[in-house]
This record gives structure tokens, sequence and C-alpha cells, in this order.
């Protein structure tokens, strides 16, 4: 699997992180809660400082898709805040998070004066970027192999090994309408695959809970060899 990219947060040097956190109110929340909701008006961004975060956008015809999940270290809120749109996208914390939030006027003047603010800032917007056009170009992927792909991405960024040794349980509740929403495809093409994968014993199914037990099957499929 490609080497994921540093965090906006990671990204900074220490002065700056420090700037931030005096310049900011830390927040925390449970699981379950909206931080920021669709169709607000814009007038912060917040980094994710620990837990995890989705992006979920509603349609008018009030399907909920999952956009992306977000973990920590992330700058969340930043094209709505800088821009001053309406949010196009609504947060919900998947975990109990910690958040920093700033005011866009402030980050964006730090932006304009702190080079690693700049740089991390522009790292964000092009990785943003990449994702949106690899969602797009993988799009004509077979499901198996995209969900296969994703599987492996979530064990990589919070896979938590089985205290028996039989695997590693992404650490997210995550439903398969959720699942099907990261994949654009169908919450009943995602189960039909997962019911063939447990079949066949690769992974292990419960109630917003999802063990990869064979990480190589899913590699062949996803990668092939």
């Amino acid at each position: 699997m490609a080497h994921r990219p540093a965090s906006f947060w990671e990204a900074l040097d220490p002065a700056d992180r420090a700037l931030l956190e005096r310049s900011g109110t830390r927040l925390s929340l449970p699981a379950d809660r909206l931080l920021l909701a669709q169709g607000d008006d814009s007038d912060h961004l917040v980094v994710l400082q620990s837990g995890w975060i989705k992006v979920v956008a509603q349609s008018h015809a009030g399907y909920r898709a999952l956009l992306a999940l977000r973990g920590p270290g992330e700058l969340l809120g930043e094209q709505a805040g800088l821009e001053g749109r309406r949010r196009s996208a609504s947060l919900l914390t998947a975990t109990a998070v910690g958040v920093l939030q700033l005011t866009a006027a402030r980050f964006s003047a730090y932006a304009r004066s702190r080079p690693s603010i700049a740089a991390a800032l522009e790292q964000t917007l092009s990785q943003r970027l990449r994702e949106a056009d690899a969602q797009r170009t993988g799009i004509t992927e077979p499901v198996p192999a995209r969900l296969a792909a994703l599987l492996l991405d979530l064990v990589e960024r919070c896979g938590e090994p089985e205290p028996d040794g039989t695997g590693r349980r992404i650490g997210l509740p995550l439903s398969q309408d959720d699942l099907a929403g990261l994949l654009l495809t169908s919450r009943r093409t995602v189960s039909r695959v997962l019911e063939q994968w447990r079949a066949q014993g690769w992974v292990v199914t419960g109630r917003q809970s999802l063990l990869v037990v064979s990480v190589d099957q899913l590699k062949r499929l996803a990668f092939g060899g």
C-alpha cells in the first residue's frame, strides 16, 4: 500500500502548532454528535486532534451518503470556511473526538504569513483533489476490488489486532450503507460481496463491526498478484 502523506497537523512546524493551539478553542465531543451541519454559513474550521469524523452529505431526496472518513491531524471545513460558502457536507463524530476550532479569518491571516501553515494547507487541498480524482477514476473498477482496497486502507488507518490473533478489526462503527457511500455503489452490492467473503472466511461482520481475517486475500483482490 502507498505511504500515507503527513496530516495537516504533522506537516506544521512546532512553533506554528503552538500558535494555532493558542489561537483556537479546544472542544471535546462524544460519538455520534453533529460538529458542523450541511448548509450552515461558514466562519470557522477545525483541526481534528483525536478520534474520527464522518463527512456526510444529504440529498434533497433524503439519502445520506458517507463521503469520507477523517482521522487525527486532519484539517476539516477548510474549503467552505476559507471561501465563506455554505457547508456542502456535515461533520459527524464517528468516535469521541478532540478538536481545535479556529476562525476562518484568523487562520487565513496565518496561512498568508506563516510558511509552514501555508504549505500544510496547500498539501491538504492537493490531497483532497487527488482523493476526488481517485474516486472518479476508480468507479470503473469492479466493486470487490474497490471494497478490498477500502478495507485495507481502513485496516492501515485504524485497524486493531484481535487478542486471539485471528485478524484486524476496523476500529470504527461503519454500516454497510457507509461502505456503499464511500464506494459510490449500492448497499445491496456491498452486502453481496461481504456475504461471499464471509463464506470464504476472509472477513467476519457484525452490526457496524468488521474483522478482516485474511489481509493477503484482500491484497490479491485489490492489487492483483
